[in-house]
This record gives structure tokens, sequence and C-alpha cells, in this order.
């Protein structure tokens, strides 16, 4: 990783940045206001909507790591030198992580309306949906640290990777779904959504998160072959899968450790306990990053 010193070169690069951000969230904003059909303002602050604000937050902050992200990672000579090419790039970025939000929204989740449930206010499908936005754009930016597409052959097996893990995203929610049905008598974890309980909505959000952080892992500790598709979906899925496992096993110990003789289904699940639910989140997100600073080549 290079850093900016304050030079022309650097103010140059910083100003560039920060007009793409300034520009998409302008763009971002006109779109959320669409889609809430009144202005943001209103929404915001005279309806005091705390769910379309933790929501556009977390679209605020998508936009603003995947740009710092890309200018960190392209020199301002490569920008200047073919200004398309990082346009191109930033785009198929956010076209992945669109991608993988509707995919979340209409598939993994498809018995919850997250957008829905948002205008009513639901702080809880505000912290899920966030969480797995936020998931997703890891993953997206993990990808292209993997391969740094270049030609079609590469974009072709980042794009099948990217529905690859998002098979991993869906297999972990079914787990997780049929374990709180398991301890809860065969309650929906969708349905319980639309319960309004944060403090699930803060464990789902955590465990997207480090899950996706797991997932950087992996595609950071395996090898990028160009032009190989069985090979690199092979390194992908065995990398990613032990990441995955390792992420889980990691974060029972820590939790084990940290919260002895506490049931956390129970606080969660039935009593709403936000700061079991915060400390679930904060172990899956730090052991997610541990495994990124162990693992990374």
């Amino acid at each position: 990783m290079s850093y900016l010193s304050l030079s022309n070169t650097s103010l140059v690069a910083i100003a560039i940045s920060f007009a793409v951000i300034c520009v998409t969230i302008v763009l971002l904003r006109i779109l959320t206001q669409i889609k809430a059909k009144q202005a943001l303002k209103e929404e915001l602050a005279q309806h005091d909507n705390f769910a379309m604000g933790i929501s556009f937050a977390s679209e605020i902050m998508v936009v603003i790591a995947t740009i710092a992200y890309i200018f960190d990672e392209i020199s301002l000579s490569a920008a200047q030198s073919n200004p398309l090419k990082v346009l191109l790039l930033i785009v198929l970025l956010f076209a992945f992580i669109k991608i993988g939000h509707l995919i979340h929204r209409k598939w993994i989740l498809h018995r919850f309306n997250e957008e829905a449930a948002i205008l009513k206010q639901n702080v809880c499908a505000a912290l899920v949906d966030s969480g797995m936005l936020i998931a997703n754009c890891i993953i997206a930016l993990g990808l292209y640290n993997w391969c740094h597409t270049q030609g079609y052959s590469s974009l072709l097996i980042a794009t099948v990777s990217f529905f690859v893990l998002q098979g991993m995203f869906a297999l972990d929610s079914k787990i997780r779904e049929y374990r709180f049905a398991k301890a809860n008598q065969g309650a929906s974890l969708q349905s319980n959504f639309n319960l309004e309980n944060t403090s699930i909505g803060i464990r789902y959000a955590g465990k997207s998160i480090g899950l996706a952080l797991a997932g950087y892992a992996g595609l950071a500790s395996a090898s990028f072959i160009s032009g190989k598709m069985v090979e690199n979906l092979f390194t992908l899925v065995s990398h990613c899968g032990a990441m995955w496992v390792l992420l889980y096993i990691l974060s029972y110990i820590i939790k084990y450790i940290s919260l002895p003789n506490i049931d956390t289904s129970l606080e969660v699940d039935h009593q709403d306990n936000i700061g079991i639910a915060c400390i679930e989140f904060a172990v899956f997100g730090a052991i997610g990053y541990l495994l990124i600073s162990m693992f990374s080549i």
C-alpha cells in the first residue's frame, strides 16, 4: 500500500476521487428519494426514520470505501492516461455490489421485504440490509484484489466467483435460519425481522460482515491463475470455505471466553439484548479482520 504525500500530484488525486465521491452520493441521494417517494430531508428529519438513516449511512460508506479503494490501487498517471478504464472499473464494482444486494433481498431473504420494512421505520430491517450491503462491498473489493480484472477472461472468472460466494452467503443464512428455528420452536428468522428486534438485526449484520471479511481473507490468501476457470474456482471454494469454518470456530471460542454461562440465543432472540448482540457483532467482525491479517499473501 502506498501513502499519499502533500504534493501537487497527491492533491490532484484527492480532488478527483472526492469529486467522484460527491457526484456518486448526489446520485445516490436522488435514487433514495425516488424510492422513498419523498424528499430525504422529510424522511430523516421530519419523520425521524432512523431505519432510513442507517440504510443511507451504509450506502454512503460503501460509496466512499469503494472509490477510496480504487484510487489507492490505481496510480494517478494510469487514471489520467485511461480514465475510461477507471470509470468502467468503478461502475463494475458498484454493479457487483448492487447485484449482490439484490440477491440478498430477492433470494436469500425472499420472505422478508427489507425495503418496505425500512420505509416503515424498522431498524432491524435496516441493520440486516446494511450489513449485507457492506458485506457485498467487501466481497467485491476482495475479488478485485484477487484477480485485478484484466480482460474479459478475468472478468468472467470474477463474475462466476462472485455468484459462487453469493451461494456461500445463502448457505450461511440458511444455516442461521435453521439454528434460529431449532432454538425457537420452529419460529422463522425472516418473520422475526418484522418484529423489530434490534438485537437480531445487529447480530445478523455482524455475522454477514464477518463472513465477508473471512471471504476476503480467503481471496487474499489464494493465488489467481489467469484464464483458468476451474482451477480458480476450486482455489476460491477451498480457501474461502476454510476461512468460513475458521470464522465460526474462532468466534465461538472468543464468545465462550468472553460470555461464559450466558445463553446468547435467549438473550438476543427473546430479550432483545442489544449489548450481547453488539458483542457478537464485534467478535465476528474482529475475527474476520484477524483472518485477513493472518492469511493475506
